[in-house]
């Protein structure tokens, strides 16, 4: 095995670990924290001062992580960011779930995003989130996570949908219930098992995001371990090589401020206080610049000389669905990261952020692709337009490409997370 082979092993199994640690996108939050926290991160909590160096800050599922380089001239001072996004389509638990038939409970379950429904059905799911508790220790928020098969949406046997195969249909309010257990609906059956779970009465739980993961474990695959398969590829995988990027760069170049930012909420839109389209990245830059001596106004030419590369996953051509697929453009897995482009701003790429990040892709030594959407065919979106509207700093949409995105289980290569990893740390050294 290669060097580089080597090196691409070892950063996948590091994102299959980090998946694997993340059910929820709080749990996202907190892995990524605790990794920067161990590589020597300072810890600080939003309402706190920038402290001087490497800084995190966690709120909710988002989190944002500053490094500074050298500041030796403010007139200088940019800006280097790499989003991303902790969030999933997935099933979540409504807030009275309890319900069920014919001697069986079930859960009240919403959909979060733009799920492939189909893709849950009988499957073993467990349950992650957070939970709000109120008792005589205080208010606090707790995370929760039981990796255990506590539900499962059961199909409908073929034999009573013999037409099944040639287009399944799901009402999402009458099929997507899942059982959990046996007997006559409780009135507050799931409450109770939340309480005890964490060992408190059930008037102490007040409230629950809570939500339900595919407890089958990530895993490289195929017939030469070229793949790999797991849950939350869009967008953990991105998160991943952005936190890895950053971790790896030992100091920026001089007057750059070098960040990543892992928002919430970005599979509904955005529009959340942990969302890209939420404040939340523009008022922590602006605390950096001034931290650092820089006044609005310095801070507002900063961003005009700024970078950002919004890293989310995108499409490969699928092998039994070609024609589904841009005939000029197809994108494989293995082959580097993808450059994200639409004339519409679905993605915000255009040609000048495009060359950074090509050079960003040489400096690593990487291949790059490029992606553009069948014409004929509604194309989706990322933070890049948000984020490029709300900052006006140029953005670069890019990201590793994957089968069966918002699927319960996505399929990628196993050599691109070396390979974003490596561009965007490049990126964020000043390529």
């Amino acid at each position: 095995m290669t060097a580089d082979a080597i090196a691409g092993s070892a950063v996948l199994d590091g994102l299959l670990a980090y998946i694997d640690a993340s059910p929820s996108p709080f749990h996202a939050a907190e892995s990524a924290s605790d990794r920067l926290a161990g590589a020597g991160f300072v810890e600080t909590q939003p309402d706190q001062s920038i402290p001087d160096g490497a800084m995190v800050t966690r709120r909710g599922g988002s989190v944002v992580a500053v490094r500074s380089g050298q500041i030796t001239d403010i007139e200088a001072l940019e800006f280097r960011l790499v989003g991303a996004h902790t969030d999933s389509p997935n099933l979540r638990i409504k807030p009275q779930p309890d319900t069920g038939a014919v001697g069986y409970r079930q859960l009240g379950v919403e959909v979060y995003g733009g799920v492939l429904l189909n893709s849950w059905l009988d499957r073993d799911l467990g349950l992650s989130g957070r939970v709000a508790i109120s008792d005589a220790d205080g208010e606090r928020v707790v995370l929760v996570r039981i990796d255990e098969p506590l539900l499962r949406v059961a199909q409908l046997a073929i034999h009573l949908d013999r037409d099944v195969n040639e287009g399944l249909k799901l009402d999402r309010q009458a099929h997507l219930a899942p059982i959990w257990s046996h007997g006559e609906v409780e009135e507050d059956g799931f409450g109770e098992f939340v309480a005890s779970h964490l060992g408190v009465t059930r008037d102490a739980v007040v409230a629950w995001d809570l939500m339900t993961h595919d407890l089958t474990p990530s895993t490289r695959m195929g017939r030469d371990g070229e793949f790999y398969a797991a849950p939350r590829i869009d967008n953990l995988a991105s998160c991943h090589a952005a936190l890895e990027a950053l971790i790896a760069l030992d100091e920026p170049p001089a007057n750059v401020v070098a960040a990543v930012v892992l928002f919430d909420h970005e599979e509904i839109g955005s529009d959340s206080s942990t969302g890209a389209g939420s404040p939340l990245v523009g008022n922590t830059l602006e605390r950096v610049a001034a931290s650092l001596g820089v006044d609005r106004d310095g801070y507002l030419r900063a961003i005009e000389r700024s970078w950002c590369v919004s890293a989310d996953g995108a499409h490969a051509v699928h092998p039994n669905y070609i024609d589904r697929h841009e005939p000029q453009h197809r994108v494989a897995l293995n082959d580097g990261p993808v450059i994200k482009l639409n004339a519409n701003v679905r993605y915000a790429s255009d040609a000048d952020t495009s060359m950074r990040f090509q050079a960003a892709c040489r400096a690593a030594g990487v291949p790059w692709q490029q992606y553009s959407h069948r014409t004929n065919l509604a194309c989706g979106s990322t933070i890049g337009p948000i984020t490029a509207a709300g900052l006006g700093i140029r953005v670069v949409d890019v990201g590793s490409a994957q089968l069966s995105m918002h699927s319960a289980r996505e399929m990628a290569g196993s050599a691109d997370p070396a390979h974003l990893t490596a561009a965007l740390g490049a990126f964020l050294a000043g390529a």
